[in-house]
């Protein structure tokens, strides 16, 4: 076998293994597209913000331009009889391939592992096809050409198939995006035929559909009523955290649809965009409307705050007339959406005092063991006594919503309160765990807001017997122009609380570590980490019995670096 011959076949065998380069990268990033919504423009910054991307794509790009810099060399040297030089260059290709399967970028943490959706397989394959159409291209016309005894100058036919194989390769951040938007008019339609079948299932279920909205408190709200209204009626919920548009259709169409005859149908929404919490009520009709707060939740996305007063109020917007709105009153954005006067029946909960509230909340008495308060109904004059194993003043706003609306739909208070008495947190909302030991564990990973940090932070520092008070945190994301100040503020409340700190991600905590340091708090009880394992490990070696630890918020996959 020549040279010529060796070189040439040696190039086509390079073509399966630049496409399985292509495809490897390909499922990496399809998993960050996939939590980033599909949506090119946050796919993107995720991809700009990340360090270990910005590496990757500077070397593939070094090493592209190095391999193409060899066409510049002395014509002698590309001769066609310097076959050697050729087989030299396909050793320095070689070189780059595994170059670029050692240094490809791995996941540092993986919580949310990639979904293998119907969706998400057809986005992968489509710009798995666009990513090979390059190498299979060129590598194709190479058998063409061979069989025809076309004369190559082989150096620059090993630079051109390294080429076509490495080029897909730097571009693959793009290929996801541009798969989307080829796909958009099949998905799109898709979309559209799984929101009208939902939609008919509800209407067809007789359900009176209850919305909940708020930039926090929703989903504990949502479990709350849910488990209250359970003491009487048959009451569907949507599960975990499905509050957008097509996971509302998709729990319908999967879940709901097997047994729809239910008194009530709680549906959780959350928008991302102005208009989207209007489509989830096209979709789901709510008569009733529950709006618990306004805060810089999702900011990023919104643009501005009166873009989420916006998104929020579409929730009332979408009520019939004969509709009824549930209002947090100790919110003055929301209780500023109940003065406008619309529907005509809006009930106000309020644990502050607000002047218009029908439902209260009077003598809060927090402890280690729960929350006791009194509920009172200014239109009756009605009072009830209650106590619940739940922690924090969101609670009381939470647990109080959930009351008025079971009492609006007929609950007396004696029956809410053996209710109210069983309530569990929602998941990772501030979960109150304690060993044998004597030590106690908050879970509060998913309260990754203002609100609810405060008010997590307010509960470890109930705990004054332990001997020590650990947080755990990533800070706090999607806060927009606000973030630095409310995780500098959120730093601050640390040092009021806690003995020791843990941060994780040495970036996204930055003003976190600020703010408890300019509160006056130790550097030595201050540690930084890059993940949760870390965290995890440390913690474990300074725990001791009878020590409270808080698991205030965790580093979500989009943000580690």
């Amino acid at each position: 076998m020549d040279y010529a011959t060796l070189i040439s076949r040696l190039c086509l065998l390079s073509a399966p293994l630049w496409i399985a380069l292509i495809g490897r990268r390909l499922y990496y990033l399809a998993r960050y597209f996939q939590l980033e919504g599909y949506e090119r423009a946050r796919f993107w910054r995720w991809y700009l913000r990340t360090r270990r991307e910005r590496r990757f794509t500077a070397l593939s790009a070094a090493i592209l331009l190095a391999i193409n810099l060899l066409a510049i060399l002395p014509a002698s040297l590309l001769s066609a009889k310097y076959a050697e030089a050729a087989l030299l260059l396909f050793g320095i290709v070689a070189l780059s391939m595994l170059v670029f399967w050692l240094r490809m970028p791995r996941d540092p943490q993986t919580k949310q592992p990639f979904k293998r959706t119907p969706r998400a397989m057809r986005l992968l394959i489509t710009a798995l096809l666009l990513g090979a159409a390059l190498p299979l291209y060129y590598h194709g016309m190479l058998i063409l050409n061979s069989s025809a005894n076309y004369a190559y100058d082989l150096p620059l036919l090993v630079i051109a198939s390294a080429s076509s194989g490495a080029v897909p390769l730097l571009l693959a951040p793009l290929l996801l995006p541009l798969a989307n938007a080829l796909l958009f008019p099949y998905e799109e339609s898709r979309r559209r035929y799984f929101m009208r079948k939902a939609a008919q299932t509800l209407r067809g279920s007789g359900a009176t559909v209850i919305a909940i909205t708020g930039s926090y408190g929703k989903t504990s709200t949502k479990h709350y009523l849910h488990h209250i209204l359970n003491g009487r009626f048959r009451t569907y919920m949507t599960p975990k955290s499905y509050n957008t548009l097509m996971g509302i259709s998709r729990v319908v169409n999967d879940e709901f649809a097997r047994d729809p005859y239910y008194d009530y149908f709680i549906a959780e929404a959350d928008a991302y965009f102005v208009g989207e919490n209007a489509a989830i009520c096209r979709l789901v009709g709510p008569k009733i409307g529950v709006v618990m707060s306004v805060g810089p939740m999702h900011l990023e996305r919104l643009g501005s705050m009166e873009n989420i007063i916006k998104a929020q109020y579409e929730i009332i917007q979408a009520l019939p007339p004969d509709g009824v709105g549930f209002f947090n009153g100790d919110d003055p954005h929301v209780l500023a959406m109940a003065e406008r006067g619309y529907p005509q029946t809006r009930i106000v909960i309020s644990q502050k005092g607000a002047p218009c509230a029908r439902f209260e909340a009077l003598d809060v008495r927090f402890s280690a063991e729960g929350t006791a308060f009194t509920v009172r109904d200014n239109a009756s004059g009605a009072t009830c006594e209650l106590f619940m194993p739940l922690y924090g003043e969101t609670n009381v706003t939470n647990a109080l919503m959930a009351i008025a609306v079971a009492a609006h739909l007929g609950m007396p208070f004696d029956e809410i309160a053996p209710r109210v008495a069983t309530l569990q947190p929602a998941e990772h909302r501030l979960v109150r765990h304690q060993l044998p030991d004597g030590t106690v564990i908050l879970d509060d990973a998913y309260s990754a807001n203002p609100v609810g940090t405060k008010a997590a932070l307010d509960v470890l520092a109930l705990h004054k017997g332990s001997r020590r008070r650990i947080v755990i945190s990533a800070g706090m994301f999607e806060l927009g122009e606000q973030a630095e100040a409310a995780n500098r503020a959120l730093g601050a409340h640390m040092a009021a609380t806690a003995t020791d700190i843990i941060l994780i991600g040495a970036h996204q905590t930055a003003a976190v570590r600020e703010g408890a340091l300019a509160a006056g708090f130790p550097s030595e009880r201050l540690r930084t980490v890059a993940n949760l394992e870390e965290a995890t490990a440390y913690y474990r070696s300074i725990l001791q019995p009878g020590d409270a630890l808080l698991m205030l918020t965790d580093l979500p996959d989009t943000y580690a670096v």
